[in-house]
């Protein structure tokens, strides 16, 4: 039983040995603790341990890299939430800019229709001055509002490229997830066989 054992630790520290050794350069730039969450995965992967046809990877390891990828989501989580109330916040101004221009192109409207002679605020002015001036303001109301237009549809794209990421970072971690469970428990399966083996052995 003792010998079994002692065979099975030396022999998970020679692939240890022999996989840092054939470790490549490209390698050494990768960490758990930096980077990208690819590529802390792609550490966690290549500085595993091989068991037969599995990996076999630290508890630690694991905490760590679900840690970095619960940050790495809330990160995206609270930046989608600020892109959102930056939309909201500009589509109360569109809604305030389009209800001015429609009142002011009614009072346009209705202008119009009175005499050449018309008084603006208190002020006696000529239709062709008028006219000017609230067209003159509608211009300016229509550029405003074509530039929070412009602003919306660029915080939109903003919101959208977020939860790609959000959706693809999910995705990523939860398939990563489902491997590492899925290969912790045929290790220990394997061991449990192997233990039931030695048992019957002895």
């Amino acid at each position: 039983m003792n010998y079994s054992r002692l065979i099975l630790v030396f022999g998970m520290l020679l692939s240890m040995s022999f996989s840092i050794a054939q470790t490549k350069p490209a390698e050494e730039k990768l960490s758990l603790n930096k980077g990208t969450i690819d590529n802390q995965f792609e550490f966690v992967i290549r500085r595993s341990n091989n068991y037969q046809e599995y990996k076999v990877v630290k508890k630690n390891w694991l905490y760590s890299l679900k840690a970095h990828t619960l940050d790495s989501l809330k990160a995206v989580h609270g930046q989608l939430a600020n892109t959102e109330q930056i939309v909201a916040n500009q589509a109360k101004e569109i809604d305030v800019l389009k209800t001015n221009l429609a009142e002011t192109q009614n009072t346009l409207t209705a202008t119009n229709e009175e005499k050449d002679s018309m008084a603006l605020f208190g002020i006696q002015m000529s239709k062709t001055g008028y006219n000017l001036l609230m067209w003159s303001i509608i211009a300016g109301l229509l550029a405003t509002l074509l530039f929070f237009i412009f602003k919306f549809n660029n915080s939109n794209a903003v919101t959208r490229n977020a939860k790609k990421q959000l959706a693809e970072t999910e995705e990523e971690f939860e398939a990563h997830r489902k491997r590492a469970l899925e290969r912790e428990q045929k290790v220990m399966r394997r061991l449990q066989d192997e233990i039931n083996k030695q048992k019957a052995t002895s």
